[in-house]
């Protein structure tokens, strides 16, 4: 079986893990950190908003099962990627929407999902396509942190249930079975 790579950033990571892992094909997904300038980042600094750093996820998947293109589609339809350094109440660089391409294959096919999911949004676009750089893997603690902690997390309780109402509606096809 193969395996391939997946780097995004759409908010707070643990918003944006609870919806990768429910898909199938999906073999792991970590949070972590991406995009800065700091070597082995802590929540705290990254949080800070001064390290450069984005809150990501880094997905492992079988593209025999799920391809890079409808990680794409999820992506795009479970964040708000016309929302520059910000999330809902989450605000700063480390919140942003990009994606980080492992090579040109996945970088062009990153153009073409902007352009595929631009039509739905009533305002532009604004997820970068940055060059991917060291990945950092968040504390322990926050490693698939809706499945425990998150959800006595009034925050995530917010958060995800709307995420993943939209990933059932626009991706149940694509869903883990039960």
């Amino acid at each position: 079986m193969t395996r391939e790579t997946a780097i995004f950033a759409g908010g707070c990571f643990w918003c944006t893990e609870a919806v990768f892992q429910s898909l199938a094909g999906v073999e792991g997904v970590e949070s972590g950190y991406i995009g800065g300038s700091v070597a082995d980042p802590t929540y705290k600094q990254v949080c800070g908003g001064d390290t450069g750093h984005a809150e990501a996820i880094r997905i492992s998947y079988d593209p025999a099962v799920i391809s890079y293109d409808d990680l794409l589609d999820v992506f795009f339809a479970t964040h708000d990627p016309t929302q520059l350094n910000r999330q809902g109440n989450d605000v700063g660089t480390q919140y942003r929407s990009a994606i980080f391409p492992l090579d040109e294959a996945q970088a062009a096919a990153a153009r073409a999902g902007i352009e595929r999911a631009q039509p739905g949004w009533p305002a532009p676009i604004v997820t970068t396509i940055e060059p991917a750089s060291d990945w950092y893997p968040a504390e322990d603690y926050h490693q698939a942190y809706w499945d425990g902690e998150g959800q006595r997390n009034p925050y995530c309780l917010a958060v995800i249930p709307p995420k993943l109402a939209k990933l059932r509606k626009g991706f149940g096809e694509r869903l883990r079975p039960a």
